[in-house]
């Protein structure tokens, strides 16, 4: 990564951007036939899609996605409607209230609480670039949602971050209590697994078996978990630079994104070339919804975050805004947001076009 040049020599050395793929190459496996897929988001002419030069969160303006004679723009709150609802409505469908009653409810209750839904878009997408059909990324996309969900639970809990509110709504374990939440967080994680390794169909058996070990080492002691820890252990320190700051993102936000992303590109029969690439443009954004989220932070208020604004500051944690300034951590989301289209180039861009959108509506998104 050449972000500001000042974590180079410790983005070379981190274990999770070294890392091979989990299972090996992807070369020999059986492929699925491709799947043309017309895009149905764009007006009548059909023109290429440009990458565009936007500044992250330096103005209000909505994000979108031009052609280059800038007609004929993607419509990506038609895109992301159509996506999350129909994401909405397999997480309510998966996730149905049984005995015990109150573990399901408490998993239903934050997995349905609302929410962007970037994770599965970002994972059916990623299918669709490389090929792929949707139906062959949806419980992918549905687990991934489900491990974010018990992320957020597990994170609000009064020994770790200690939020009150989630969503818009209060958390978890203020309406179900301290032991149920962590539950019900531990029975979405492994329910998440069941679902992609049960409910996906249509995909070789190798690809499903290299999704499930990818997402297994994303949020892992070597992924999410460990940004977590090392995020806890940071809480207060005021000698936190900007390459262990990097590494707390790297993991506890950026490699679900990434997963999310990889495993849709796996699913949808992607090459091993079109799949490194992929993970590329996702950990750059991975990194992209942290500095947004920062910047947010201590930008926005409660009501419009829909959850507890300026907590980092209040709990002494080290922020991009904090390390960098408000202008630099600005600029430095503008070059992830720019690095990570970059990544894009090569694919057929109309199908890159949702991917393209969904790294702006992360740079420009207000909440």
């Amino acid at each position: 990564m050449r972000s500001l040049n000042l974590v180079d020599p410790w983005v070379q050395s981190c274990s999770i951007l070294k890392q091979p793929l989990p299972f090996g190459s992807l070369i020999g496996l059986v492929y699925n036939p491709r799947i043309v897929c017309k895009p149905h988001f764009f007006s009548k002419s059909r023109k290429f899609i440009s990458s565009l030069s936007v500044s992250a969160i330096v103005t209000e303006q909505e994000p979108k996605v031009l052609t280059s004679d800038e007609e004929s723009p993607f419509d990506f709150k038609a895109y992301g409607l159509e996506k999350a609802t129909f994401v909405n409505k397999a997480l309510d469908e998966a996730v149905s209230v049984k005995n015990p009653v109150m573990i399901h409810e408490s998993m239903r209750y934050s997995l349905l609480a609302g929410g962007k839904r970037v994770r599965p878009m970002l994972c059916i997408a990623a299918c669709e670039v490389v090929g792929g059909q949707q139906s062959a990324a949806v419980p992918a996309a549905c687990a991934a949602e489900m491990i974010h969900t018990m992320s957020l639970m597990h994170d609000d809990l009064p020994c770790m971050d200690n939020d009150d509110l989630r969503r818009g709504k209060p958390t978890n374990h203020k309406v179900f209590g301290e032991d149920v939440a962590v539950l019900a967080g531990d029975s979405l994680l492994a329910f998440a697994f069941e679902f992609l390794a049960t409910g996906t169909t249509g995909v070789s058996p190798d690809r499903v078996l290299a999704a499930i070990g990818e997402l297994a080492k994303a949020i892992g002691s070597e992924g999410l978990v460990a940004g977590q820890v090392v995020d806890l252990s940071c809480t207060g320190n005021t000698n936190v630079g900007l390459d262990t700051l990097e590494f707390i993102h790297l993991h506890k936000t950026a490699a679900l994104l990434e997963a999310s992303v990889v495993l849709g590109a796996i699913l949808g029969g992607g090459s091993d070339f079109e799949v490194e690439k992929l993970r590329t443009f996702a950990r750059k954004i991975g990194l992209l919804f942290q500095v947004v989220d920062d910047i947010l932070d201590v930008t926005k208020s409660s009501a419009e975050l829909g959850k507890t604004a300026g907590k980092d500051l209040v709990a002494d944690k080290t922020t991009y805004p904090k390390l960098l300034g408000l202008e630099k951590a600005r600029e430095f989301a503008h070059k992830l947001n720019e690095e990570a289209k970059e990544q894009l180039v090569g694919f057929d861009p109309y199908k890159a076009a949702p991917l393209v959108a969904l790294a702006n509506y992360i740079a420009f998104r207000q909440n």
